[in-house]
Order: C-alpha cells, then structure tokens, then sequence
C-alpha cells in the first residue's frame, strides 16, 4: 500500500466543534454556545454526522472561490473543515460512482438562506461535473431558472428581502459519466394571498415592481402601465424600494434568462401581458346599486381599468362585465343566476387575480420543465434539491402556517425514519451489534393531520363539501367535537375541561403541539382558503379570452367541459402532493442542509441565542444529535484512524508494515482504553463516547508537542554540529589562503626590490653614455653650422649677380617688343577704314549667338505642358529672341502631347475647353469642377435594372444621365428628377419608377440661366408658345451642373446651328405659365450642405439661399 497522504481533517485547528455529535456535554445551551462561537470566527457551517448546519452570515464570505471548489474536489467527507460544498461533492460523487439517487432536503425558516443554499449546491454540481458546448448548455438553462422563479415566486417579507414564497423541488438528471441531462422542478403552495394583499412591511411579488422599473416606455405603453407605483391598489407602498435592490436590473437579468431557458418573444410578451392583467385587476372598483326586487347588486365605479384589461386579455368587455356582477349556480339541469353585492364582487376580483397569477406561475414551472427536460430515453441518475418553506410560529398564524407546518412534520418523520434507516444499515454493513434507539416519533402528529377519517384536513375538507351554512366557527366546533382527547390537540371549547381555565386560547383557535412546539392557529379564513373557489363565471369569461395563454389557463371554462363537480380543495391538492414528495424522497439518498437564521435585523456579525434557540427547537437538532449519537458517536476508516494516531504507540510510529486494522487494534490495546468504549467493523473503527475521541486528541496533542520537541532537539544538534564542521573546513581553508597570499606577498616585495636597484644601475649607465654621445654631437654640429654659413653666403652673393643680369636682358626685350609693334601698326595703318568695326561686330555677335544656342541644348526644360521653367537669358540684346523661343517650345512640346490623346479624350479635352471658355472667371463654382472628369452616364442605365423600362423607352444615345432636384414653381420644394439628354431631347424621368414625366426638344431650348454663387442652381428657358413650355421653365439643382450646361451648350450647337445663350447673374427672369418672376440669389447657411433652398415670397419673387 502507498504510503497516504496527510491530509486537514475535521479536528485539525477546530473552532469549537466541528461536528456536534462530538459536542460534550450536549443540551441546548452548549449547542448555542457553539455555534455563536463558530458564527464568531466566520465558520457558518456545522455538522451532525452527515446533516450540515448553515448560519446565514448575511454578509459576502470568501469561502465559495473557484479555488475552494476545487479543495473539496473528490475529497471524503470528514477530511476538510464543515461546508456545504463538502455535502454537495459527497452527494455528486455517490451518485456518479455508485449509482445511488441522491436528494439534498434544504430547511429552515423565511430568511435563513435556503434558497442562496439551493444555488450554491447547483453551481458547485455545474463546477464538477463535465465540460463541452451540449453540457453548458444545460448547466446554463438549469442556473438561469432560477431567476425567472425568484421573479415570480419570490418577495420581500419583514424577515428576508428575497424570500421564496412556494416550496420547490428539482430533480437534476444525469448520464452514466455523471453529466447533466436536464431537470424537472415541481412547485408547492404559492402564496397567492399575497397577490392581493401584503402585511405591512413587505412587498408584492418582485416581478411587478422589475416591470414598472425596468421596462421600457414602448412596453409600458404598449401595456397601458405607468412607473408609478401607488397607482396600483395591489402594491403596497410603505415598502416598495428595498435597499441594495435594483428591480431595473433584476428585470433586465429576468428577460435574459427567459431567454436563455428557452422562452420565445411572443411568449415573453403574453407572460407580462398576465402580469400587466392582474396589476390592473386589483384597480377595479365597486360601488353598490339597489334592484326593483330589493336585492343588492354591484357595478364597477370605472370602466376605464376594465377596458384596459379586456384590451390587454382580448376578452368582450361585456362578458367580464357581467361575470363580476352575476354568479351561476348549475344543478343537474337547472340554472340560476344570482347578483352580487360589493363584497362578493370584491371576492370575485380577488380570487380572479390569485388564481390567474397562480396558474401563471404553474404555466412557468411547467414551461421551464419544458426546455430543461431530458432529452434522450436512456437510463438517468437523479439529484433532487429541495428548498421548501421551515416551520413557521408567528404571532398570528393561519391556514398557510397550517399547511406549511404539516409539511415540515413530515419532512421531520422522513428524516428521523432516513437517518435511523441510514445507521442501521451501516451498523450492519460493518458487522456491529444494531441496538434499539429511543426517539420521539411524530406519526402521531402527522395522523392528528392527515388521517382520511378524522384527521383535521378530512374535517376541514367534509365542512367545506355539507350542505348549509359553513363557517369558520362550525369547523372548530367540528373539531372540538372529535379531536378532543388527542393528546396534542388543545381548544377553549374542547370538551375536556382541561382547558377550559387555560386563558392563553381564544374562543376562535385550536393549538396543536407539533414536534418542534406548540403552535397556537386562528380559525378564521379555514373554510375560505381550503375552498379556493374561483365562480365559474369569471372561468368562462377568461376561456373566451382571444388571449392565448390566458385561455390556455383556464380549461374548466370552456363549455363543452363542463364538470359539475365540485374541485378538489386546497388542502387536499396540498396533502397528495406531500404524499407524492415523500415517496419520491424515500426512493432516494437523503443530505440535509439545516439552515439558521441569526437574528431579525438581517445585520452581519449579531447572533440572537433566542431566536437561534427557538429554530434548534423546531427544526429538531438536538433530536438529531441524540439519534446520532445514540449508538457509537464517532466512527472512522482505519486508514485515516491509524494515519492520525499512530504516534500514540511506539510499534506503530513511524511505520507500520502490516494491515490497518491490526495496527488500530495493538493502538488501542497500548493505550488501554476500554473494550466498551469502542468496536471493531470490517472497514471502520467505532468510537462510543465523545470523551473517548477527545482523550484521543489529548494525547495526540501532547505527542505531537512532545515530537516537536524532540524533532526541534535532534535538529538543533545537527544545527550545531553542521555549523562546527563547517567553521573548521572554513578556517581551514582560510589558513591555507593567508599562507600562501603572505608567501606572494614578500616574493613580490624582494621582486620590486631588485627591480628597483637594477633601473638605478642601468640608469646611471645610461646617463654616462648620453653625456659622452652628447659632447660629441655638439662637436660635430659646430663644424657643420660653420661650413653651412659659408656656404650661404656664397650663394647668395651668385644669386645677387643673377638677378642683375637677367633685369638687363628683359629690359632689352621690352624694348625690342614695343618697337617691333609700332612698326607693324605703321604697315597695317592703311587697311583698317570705316567698316572695320561693323565686321568686329558681326563676328563677335556671331559667335555670342552660338555660345548662347550651344548653351540652349544642355539647359532645356522638360516636355511636360505644365513645366514652367526656361532658361534665364545671358545677355540683355536677346530678350525677344529668349522670349520667342520659349513660345516655340511650348507650342511644340504641346502638339506633341496632344499627338498621345485618343479620340475620346480630345473630345473630353474639349469639353473641358469649352467649359473654361463659358464659365472661367464668372461662375464661382467652376474651379471645383476643372480636376473632375466628365462622366455623363452617371446612372449607368444600361447595366441597372431598374431602369430597363426607361432604357427601352428611349431609342436615342443618352449624352448625360443624372439625378437632380427640380424645384417646385408653386412653393421652392425640390423634388428627385432623373435628368436625361439626348441628341434631341431633353428629358425628365422619374427617380423610383423610371416613368417619363417631361419630354422637351433641343430646339424648344433657348436660354440658361444661373448664378455666379457657389452653387448648383441653374433655371432652362424654353421657347414661348412651344408645347413644353406650356407649364413654364424648369428650374434645377445639381453636383455637376458645369457638365450638364456644357453638353447641353455643345449638343444644342451640333444639332440647332445656333449657340445657346448662357446667361451668369445673380437675379434673371423665368416664365412662369403666364406669370415672369424674378429668381434671387441671396447669402444664408445652409443645413444641407452646398444644397440651394429655395422660398418662393410672393408671385413675383422666387429667392434661393446659397452658401
């Protein structure tokens, strides 16, 4: 066998007790004062054996990190500290490997955590258990319920601001691998008295207040909602904020759930129309009216609510009219129709509005149920998790506390029935003796209940189906009549007089001794609440609802079902479920989660020992520790046991060679601890008596200080003695380097000695050489200066006589030169006359005028038509020569770029000349357009589709296609044109269907005018008298209107002979019909950009805005 790993247990550094089985001595007061200890030191979770005690620390605590997953990861039980993620990983893996249905039984009272327990306990399974995209998927559907239920099934009470108001209860399903498949929640007793009203201090359910919060304007009135909430009767206002609350972003956290689970828009949207339904419900008012008979009979005050609703649920306004102020009775055959008076109409409103939230509620659950469900036929493991309301004692306490603690009765008896099961198996799985345990059994209170003949539920259910007057009174009579001499059933009116003095029970309540306390109930509201009835009018009415859903809910109204029978009573609907739940519970492993509330004040760090000590009472702890602890209190596996306490013994410490049993057994024999006080199974030790395991520790403790101190002992001596060795190695060593760094030391002394005294010698040498070598060199250098001197002065005195002779023989030569040049001036005298210094002239200016154009060659610009440098001229007499030169040039390097242009760029080019000709220095606009290419087919007619039946329609080539704004002649409004010109014609189509709205001839064509602005704008004249002027002359604005007056000016030339006039001004006349009006250009900003606007002022004057 490995050796083990050693590992924190349960005991190691405990606070207090970990594990309250172990708690010594045990009575209440201990229990208390442990817990509050633990609570202290942040430790909110306990055990007993198995069964995990949760304080709620209301508070965040750093215990729930992915890294504390991962701790408890596959750990046993008992190995780390108490946590609820240690009950959780034991559940999973017992399921996963042993193929065992596990249930997790989450209890305690409003306020004590269950519901954060019950998602801890799922995101813990969702950490573990495997990965991949289907899974997650699941995962994520099974997390993302949960806020849709709070939503509907939650609300803010005086005790918890998230407080469940129904019990549920989901059975997770898995595969073989221990993957999630699915789920299926079933859910029990939704307060919906609550819908209607709410004690003061609390709230309605969260999902009205999310809705007015959080929805948008469009969906408020889209649902005939405001944001006010005190314009609903059913909200209560003292509480409508709750602090560290945002309804607005749960509402928003709701809808994406929705969404994630599965739900579609339109079923969202039905879900808050109901919602929106029941809101608006509580807002209907009756007053009263007298009939001619004498009876009373109601009517609604404002029939503007009701219109809403019947908007909103689709329903005749009449029918839900009528069904508020009749009820029919059916018998066999007969019919009757009865008014009703204002408080059985206010009756009937509420019971509308309770039951329509209760089935939607139950159509959520179903519907979820839906999208969570399994999806494939093979065999499923099953974890259930239940988070279902506590025992509940308040001051007053009704037909809900009633039931509640029923159902908490018999949570108690499964739980003792589990966990005595759970013992005695054990017990006999490892082979020990299984002694009787004496507990107090609570099938007595459950029969008191439940019993089918005189159990207070069948008495309840057989006073509300007798015919007569039924009241509350006649149902406690009933049970003072049969329960009497029950011995956990007392009564004012009992007929055993023992009662009659006690004066703690009003004439109107019954008492019933539950196992967790006496709980006192008022009878009032009994019959009412078990009855649930719902008139079949208003049934009727919500079936012929044309909304979907709300038809859905209500099955019973439609009239070829009718059933006659009277519906199974609340209490009887609630009893079945129990049963139901309890038989699915017993098919399953249980774990339990207790969960405590602290205090009232919903504060951190306050821990209330009475209101803690009332919840251990009811909830039954210290029933359950005694159970525990009934026959052995502890028990562990030999492994761990010998692991933890082999120290105590010398044969076992540190090692022992043989099994683990054996070397528990010579363990316990070495310490002599009693043969009573602990056996022996096949895989585990049993200890009997707490004390027994805490003298364990004892002495474990002192064998570990006693270990410490041996261990601190050697390794203090194999301190010592280490550091000994090594300062001797170390001086040593030390030694040896000073001998040998003094040695070095003096050898370089007596070194740099010897150096020293030899450059003294060689010095003293050398400087007796120098001087020697000196005295000689000065000798020689004195006869070399004597000798240089005399030779200088030699030279110098030849130099001299040099000099002079060669000054006479220039001087010789001068004279010789000028008298050879006056000779030669006297013979050529005589050929130099008046035109001598025209040739000079013309020679020298020849040969300037070839020098200036050899120059040229190398200096000539490049051939590019728009490179302006040229040569500076040399000389001031060529100035029109450099002149013309340079226009030679440009023209001919511009012929030859135009020899490289196409035919259809010269036809651009021209375009382009003629433009500059027309527009160049008058129209602002024209700069802008010089570096923009001429397209003209703009719209590519032929290649768009769209315009095919334009294309056909048109046989001529189009020269310019485009989109522009015509202007209206009546009011300036412009309106898309497509703008087409032909050879021929001038044309106007429609922009959107391509019809043909104007057809105009090139020759009715005389005149364009526009302005000299930055603008677009430019106005067609046409031909007075012509067919197309019949309306007047077209105004326009366009992007390209250089282009289009230019092809227009240049088609009108090719086709008519004549130039179209071209007219730039910033005032001109059109013709109007028979009207001339004056076109205005003014200065203003515009919003659309260079876009004109134009305004027509009166008859007379048209003004057009430009930038």
């Amino acid at each position: 066998m490995a050796k083990m790993e050693v590992k924190t247990s349960l005991l190691d550094n405990m606070i207090g007790v970990g594990d309250m089985v172990l708690l010594e001595p045990l009575n209440e007061e201990t229990f208390i004062n442990n817990l509050k200890k633990r609570f202290d030191h942040n430790e909110i979770y306990t055990y007993i054996g198995n069964v995990v005690i949760s304080v709620n620390p209301y508070r965040p605590l750093p215990i729930y990190s992915p890294e504390k997953v991962e701790d408890y990861r596959n750990r046993n039980f008992y190995e780390l500290s108490p946590h609820i993620f240690a009950l959780s990983d034991e559940a999973y893996r017992s399921l996963r490997d042993q193929d065992k249905d596990q249930c997790i039984l989450i209890t305690g009272e409003s306020g004590a955590g269950k519901t954060e327990a019950s998602k801890l306990v799922m995101s813990y399974v969702a950490a573990v258990c495997g990965k991949g995209a289907e899974v997650n998927q699941v995962k994520e559907q099974l997390l993302q319920s949960n806020p849709v239920l709070e939503a509907f099934g939650n609300a803010k009470t005086v005790r918890n601001d998230n407080s469940s108001r129904f019990g549920k209860y989901m059975d997770i399903e898995f595969d073989f691998k221990g993957d999630p498949l699915g789920g299926v929640i079933s859910n029990y007793l939704l307060e919906k008295s609550r819908v209607v009203k709410q004690p003061r201090g609390e709230r309605n359910f969260h999902v009205f207040y999310q809705l007015l919060s959080g929805a948008s304007e469009e969906l408020l009135n889209k649902l005939t909602l405001e944001r006010d909430f005190s314009r609903y009767n059913y909200l209560s206002l003292d509480s409508a904020k709750v602090n560290g609350v945002d309804d607005a972003a749960n509402f928003r956290t709701v809808r994406n759930a929705m969404q994630i689970v599965g739900f579609m828009d339109h079923e969202a949207e039905s879900v808050l129309e109901v919602v929106a339904a029941v809101l608006k419900l509580g807002n209907i008012e009756f007053k009263p009216e007298s009939r001619v008979n004498g009876l009373d009979e109601s009517k609604i005050k404002d029939k503007n609510e009701l219109k809403e609703i019947c908007e909103l649920t689709r329903i005749d306004q009449s029918v839900l009219e009528r069904a508020f102020s009749f009820r029919t009775v059916e018998a066999k055959q007969e019919k009757v129709s009865t008014t009703l008076n204002v408080a059985q109409a206010y009756y009937a409103r509420d019971a509308l509005a309770k039951n329509l939230y209760s089935r939607l509620f139950s159509w959520l659950v179903n519907r979820i149920n839906e999208s969570i469900k399994a999806q494939t036929k093979v065999r499923k493991k099953v974890m259930g998790v239940l988070d279902i309301y506590g025992f509940e004692i308040f001051e007053d306490n009704s037909f809900e506390q009633f039931i509640i603690n029923y159902c908490n009765e018999k949570l108690q008896q499964i739980f003792i029935e589990l966990t005595l099961k759970e013992e005695q198996e054990e017990y006999v799985r490892e082979g020990i003796e299984w002694t009787h345990i004496d507990y107090f059994n609570n099938a007595i209170i459950c029969d008191l209940i439940e019993n089918n003949t005189n159990g207070i539920l069948a008495m309840l259910d057989e006073e509300c189906l007798r015919p007569g007057t039924v009241t509350d009174e006649t149902f406690l009579e009933k049970l003072n009549q049969v329960c009497a001499t029950h011995q956990h059933f007392e009564s004012r009116m009992s007929k055993s007089s023992r009662f009659l003095n006690d004066t703690s029970l009003p004439h109107s309540c019954f008492r019933i001794q539950h196992y967790a306390g006496k709980v006192l109930y008022q009878v009032e509201g009994f019959v009412d609440k078990n009855n649930d009835l719902l008139y079949r009018d208003l049934s009727q009415a919500m079936w012929k609802a044309g909304h979907s859903l709300i038809k859905s809910l209500f099955p019973e109204g439609n009239p070829a079902k009718i059933n006659l029978k009277r519906p199974p009573t609340a209490g009887s609907q609630f009893k079945a479920s129990v049963a139901t739940l309890m038989k699915n519970l017993q098919t399953k492993n249980p774990n339990y989660i207790r969960c405590i509330k602290p205090n009232d004040k919903k504060a951190a760090h306050i821990f209330s020992e009475a209101l803690v000590c009332h919840q251990i009472r009811y909830l039954g702890l210290l029933e359950s520790v005694r159970v525990r602890r009934a026959g052995y209190a502890f028990r562990q596996a030999y492994e761990p046991c010998l692991e933890r306490y082999k120290m105590l013994c010398k044969q076992t410490w540190p090692h022992w060679k043989g099994p683990a049993r054996a070397g528990v057994e010579v363990l316990f024999n070495e310490l002599e601890i009693p043969m009573e006080e602990y056996s022996f199974g096949r895989s585990k030790i049993f200890i009997r008596n707490p004390r027994t395991l805490f003298k364990l520790e004892d002495l474990r403790k002192q064998r570990l200080e006693d270990l410490a101190t041996l261990i601190q002992k050697i390794y203090r001596g194999w301190k010592c003695r280490t550091h000994f060795l090594l300062m001797r190695k170390s001086q040593i060593v030390i030694a040896a380097w000073y001998r040998r760094y003094a040695q070095q030391k003096r050898y370089q002394q007596i070194k740099s000695s010897t150096l020293v005294i030899q450059s003294y010698i060689r010095g003293w040498k050398a400087r007796k050489i120098l001087r020697e070598l000196k005295h000689q060199k000065r000798c020689e250098e004195a006869a070399t200066t004597i000798a240089a001197y005399w030779h200088g002065t030699q030279a110098r005195r030849e130099l001299k006589r040099l000099k002079e002779e060669a000054r006479r023989k220039h001087a010789v030569a001068v004279i010789w030169a000028y008298w050879l040049g006056l000779k030669v001036r006297r013979e050529y005298r005589k050929f130099f006359r008046a035109n001598a210094g025209k040739k000079i002239y013309e020679f020298t200016l020849q040969r300037i005028v070839q020098k200036y154009f050899l120059e040229m060659k190398n200096k000539m610009p490049s051939l590019s038509p728009i490179d302006k440098n040229w040569p500076p001229r040399p000389y001031l007499f060529l100035d029109s020569t450099h002149k013309e030169l340079k226009r030679i040039f440009h023209l001919w390097r511009c012929k030859k770029y135009r020899d490289q242009f196409t035919d259809q760029q010269k036809l651009i080019y021209e375009e382009k000349l003629e433009a500059s000709e027309l527009f160049k220095d008058k129209k602002a606009l024209y700069p802008s357009s010089v570096g923009q290419p001429f397209q003209g087919a703009y719209l590519e007619i032929n290649k768009n589709p769209k315009y095919k039946k334009l294309k056909d329609a048109i046989e001529e080539k189009i020269i310019i296609a485009e989109v522009v704004n015509k202007i209206n002649r009546a009011n300036g409004k412009s309106t898309s044109r497509i703008f087409l010109l032909t050879n021929n014609n001038l044309l106007l189509a429609d922009q959107k269907s391509g019809q043909i709205k104007s057809e105009v001839p090139l020759v009715d064509v005389t005149k364009v005018s526009m302005s000299s602005q930055n603008d677009g704008f430019f106005a067609v004249h046409l031909k007075e008298g012509s067919e197309a002027a019949s309306k007047g002359d077209f105004l326009f604005s366009s992007d390209h209107l250089i282009e289009m007056a230019t092809k227009l000016y240049r088609t009108t030339l090719s086709q008519t002979k004549q130039k179209l006039n071209i007219e730039i001004s910033d005032e001109f006349l059109v013709q109007f019909r028979q009207d001339k009006v004056c076109v205005k250009f003014i200065q203003g900003n515009q919003k659309n950009g260079r876009v004109p606007t134009c305004k027509r002022k009166n008859n007379r004057l048209l003004e057009v805005a430009v930038p």
